[in-house]
């Protein structure tokens, strides 16, 4: 795929984490900020095959925003689509700030704006997408993204990424999807395999946010992670290699690879890793 006519790079995307503009405010606390743009872009998913893209910063997923449970974050939203739109974000927060039509600002209108203000709570791994009806539109022409929230005392170190699972229904007749991903790309990790070593521990923040089909699954081969659902317990619920997840479901998995070598990852549905869900980790010394 032509990733530069694209504006992004799945390979890009899986380390990107986006910890905004930092300050500190007058109670100590620290504030980030962010700006998100909405963009109707055109992205070549497939070769040949071009999907209109309604994108939160001309990538699909869209960033990952990452703070630290307590922090103050103040979200700057500009519509800057054809279409109105709005930012739902998962997690704590007050109710004219949850992005939803008919309470406090909500629809965003073209060519408008507004910031979203609130606490980062709880910790762990949540989403954020547009709000809008039809919904299922929204968030399946690419309205959504990652956000992290870090707990005060941190995790242990690790090799981190984040992998959205989503699809696009390409004939846009709501029926269902005829591509599968994980950030954007179908198949993309099989022709980049993810890279890393062997013994060291890796933490992927995974989220789906899949329309037209209710529930995707995770699977990884040659192994077992620990696997932290949403992320807000610091104690894993299982050890396993494949997990199931519902739309907006989400979990933290944490992996060492004792061995070198390839390793397939794949949605455990063969329709949907014959169309795209699948990749490789790369196992290096």
């Amino acid at each position: 795929m032509d990733h530069e006519a694209n504006g992004f790079n799945p390979t890009d995307i899986l380390r990107d984490f986006d910890p905004g503009q930092t300050s500190t405010m007058p109670d100590g606390r620290t504030l980030r900020e962010w700006s998100i743009t909405a963009v109707d872009k055109e992205i070549e998913v497939a070769p040949g095959v071009v999907f209109p893209a309604w994108t939160l910063n001309g990538r699909i997923p869209g960033p990952t925003l990452r703070c630290t449970e307590g922090d103050r974050l103040r979200v700057r939203f500009v519509n800057s689509s054809e279409h109105p739109h709005t930012l739902h974000f998962h997690g704590v927060h007050p109710a004219d700030m949850d992005g939803v039509p008919m309470v406090g600002r909500g629809v965003i209108s073209p060519g408008e704006e507004f910031v979203y203000e609130f606490d980062a709570e709880p910790f762990g791994l949540h989403l954020f997408h547009c709000h809008v009806g039809p919904l299922a539109e929204h968030i399946s022409r690419g309205m959504y993204g990652t956000f992290v929230i870090d707990p005060k005392q941190g995790r242990p170190p690790a090799d981190e990424m984040v992998m959205v699972q989503h699809g696009y229904n390409t004939t846009l007749d709501a029926m269902g999807n005829q591509l599968y991903a994980v950030n954007g790309i179908p198949f993309h990790y099989t022709q980049e395999p993810v890279r890393v070593r062997r013994g060291e521990l890796v933490r992927v923040y995974l989220v789906n946010i899949l329309e037209y089909d209710p529930i995707n699954s995770f699977h990884l081969h040659g192994n077992f992670f620990d696997y932290y659902p949403t992320g807000t317990s610091l104690t894993p619920a299982e050890f396993t290699d494949t997990v199931a997840q519902v739309q907006g479901q989400r979990g933290i998995c944490e992996i060492r690879f004792p061995t070198e070598g390839m390793f397939m990852f794949h949605a455990h549905k063969s329709e949907f890793a014959e169309l795209g869900w699948m990749g490789f980790f790369e196992v290096i010394p």
